[in-house]
């Protein structure tokens, strides 16, 4: 489990850079901010240590009782999205409910993150394109309406069913995923966009988590 700091974000869309030596750096262009610190998950009280970020505006009356009583209590804004990220105690200690992360607060240039979106939905897919499935048999030889089957799932006698997790036709995307040590290419405060190398999950506009790496370097200092 990644239980390095982040913040919530909104896929902009891709663009492209020149770095310090002439090269072009192809990006994805993130939003991430503002987050604000909303609440807090104790060892004590909730049997883990996290914070609760929220991200964006929403009105007030498109939020329910519980969490409009949340708000209130805390005397808060309601939220667009809210996310927990879940962190040892001494990281949940240094933040304050209320505070506004800055992009500059958790990442630097040359950092590594680990970015999670829900993908592009594509509907329903056969094999080839969901498995990158070759086909089943030839094209020739008389045979037709075959050359994107997914061929024989199974044995008649033993175990005489269809195995689970067989690949097979489906649903293709629309579920959620995680792209690992993607570089920070720019760190933008004002207004908090961070620009990062390489692709992200999701559509335009979608929305994303990013996080400090789980297998890359430290917080930024």
């Amino acid at each position: 489990m990644n239980t390095n700091i982040g913040l919530i974000g909104k896929k902009l869309g891709n663009s492209q850079i020149f770095l310090e030596d002439g090269n072009v750096a192809r990006v994805t262009v993130i939003q991430v901010g503002p987050c604000l610190v909303l609440g807090k998950r104790t060892a004590e009280k909730d049997g883990y240590t996290a914070l609760i970020l929220g991200f964006g505006k929403k009105r007030s009356k498109l939020v329910n009782k519980p969490l409009a009583g949340f708000y209130a209590k805390n005397k808060q804004e309601p939220a667009e999205v809210i996310r927990e990220f879940r962190l040892s105690e001494a990281e949940v200690g240094k933040f304050e409910v209320g505070q506004q992360l800055k992009p500059s607060d958790c990442f630097g240039v040359g950092q590594k993150v680990d970015v999670s979106g829900i993908s592009r939905g594509r509907g329903f897919s056969g094999v080839v394109r969901r498995w990158n499935m070759p086909g089943a048999g030839s094209i020739s030889h008389g045979a037709h309406e075959y050359k994107r089957h997914v061929g024989s799932i199974g044995c008649n006698m033993t175990p005489g069913r269809t195995l689970r997790n067989k690949k097979l036709p489906g649903q293709y995307g629309n579920e959620r995923v995680t792209v690992l040590n993607l570089e920070v290419a720019k760190v933008i405060d004002d207004p908090a966009i961070i620009l990062l190398k390489g692709a992200v999950p999701g559509a335009r506009n979608g929305v994303v988590s990013v996080r400090i790496a789980v297998m890359g370097s430290a917080r930024a200092a």
